[in-house]
């Protein structure tokens, strides 16, 4: 299994950036996925999971700020980014799996490389 984040950068903040994640997954349509973010020195955390219904849900961080959306016919789930802010700096990764996985930190997968994303103030 491949998770390949892309889509990443540098931005000012209050500008956006959409990221995308092509996934190898074997039944992708029926895999709930999230993507997380990895801060310097903090912890990963979840941003948003959508199941394979098409719930969505948001860390309270971003709510009204990120989209999560997904594209079955090519496997790739996406993460749209508006008013980014210098505290979204991180390593952005996705992942897939049952929905109560992925919201423990314990997705089905192996983690990709990840996507910097780089707010400046």
């Amino acid at each position: 299994v491949q998770l390949q984040a892309s889509g990443g950068g540098l931005v000012q903040a209050g500008g956006s950036l959409k990221l995308s994640c092509a996934a190898s997954i074997s039944r992708f349509r029926y895999n709930d996925m999230a993507w997380y973010r990895q801060a310097p020195g903090k912890e990963r955390e979840l941003v948003a999971t959508m199941t394979s219904g098409g719930t969505t849900n948001y860390a309270d961080s971003v709510v009204g700020r990120f989209t999560i959306s997904r594209f079955n016919a090519i496997n790739t789930v996406y993460l749209q980014m508006n008013d980014l802010k210098p505290e979204d700096t991180a390593v952005y990764y996705c992942n897939g799996g049952a929905l109560w996985s992925l919201r423990s930190g314990r997705p089905s997968f192996g983690w990709g490389q990840g996507t910097l994303v780089t707010v400046s103030s």
